[in-house]
């Protein structure tokens, strides 16, 4: 019986992958983000001031229809992946508009700019150590549902400032961002490359408006 029983502690909870195994998986995740990233940039370039409730929904919808189709059909998620990055153009589209009129396009360029530094610097440092992103997951995940539930509060009660908001979000979505890149260095953990695309793409976005509206306040003070 001893000799039949499992051992927990010995499946491992870091994959590690040689990094050349997971170079194309990295650059197809990549290729599909900035794809993506392109055509958001035409949403926003398109959104009427009325968009951003329709594109919330329309993302929300998309969002849980990708996690259906990406083993079904992964021609039909990477569609419906580009047409959720046209509808979250939408979504924060008017918000990037104000923030253009009201500030100067320059903080939104920075934004974007210290976005995507910022995103490059979390892979760097997500392939050249050894991270649990199981943990880092799980952690991130807790935090957020956390967030989400301090925010609705502060909506009542206004304990939270909206940049003491969106330093919580920048941390919290830099972990998680951590976790996403250790996991295609472990070789993807059985995702498909939209789905992990996906993860990427939804974390950089909460980072820019995070970054934004720290850049965007501290202009207007």
């Amino acid at each position: 019986m001893t000799e039949n029983r499992l051992d927990l502690n010995s499946f491992p909870t870091i994959i590690d992958v040689p990094r050349e195994q997971t170079a194309s998986l990295l650059a197809k995740v990549l290729g599909i983000t900035s794809f993506g990233f392109l055509i958001t940039a035409l949403g926003v370039a398109t959104a009427p001031d009325w968009s951003t409730l329709p594109g919330m929904i329309a993302v929300l919808v998309l969002v849980f229809a990708i996690s259906f189709a990406r083993k079904a059909s992964p021609a039909l998620a990477l569609g419906l992946f580009l047409t959720l990055t046209y509808f979250m153009g939408w979504e924060i589209g008017p918000l990037i508009h104000r923030y253009a009129r009201s500030v100067g396009p320059a903080v939104v360029f920075n934004a974007a700019a210290t976005t995507g530094l910022g995103m490059a610097a979390m892979g760097c440092v997500a392939y050249l150590f050894q991270i649990n992103y199981r943990r880092i997951a799980g952690i991130g995940f807790a935090a957020l549902l956390v967030l989400i539930l301090l925010g609705i509060a502060s909506m009542f009660l206004h304990f939270m400032t909206p940049s003491t908001y969106s330093w919580l979000t920048l941390g919290i979505f830099t972990l998680l961002t951590i976790g996403d890149f250790a996991r295609i260095r472990a070789g993807g953990d059985g995702r498909s490359a939209v789905s992990l695309a996906l993860s990427i793409y939804l974390d950089a976005i909460n980072i820019f408006l995070a970054v934004l509206q720290l850049m965007g306040g501290r202009r207007r003070n």
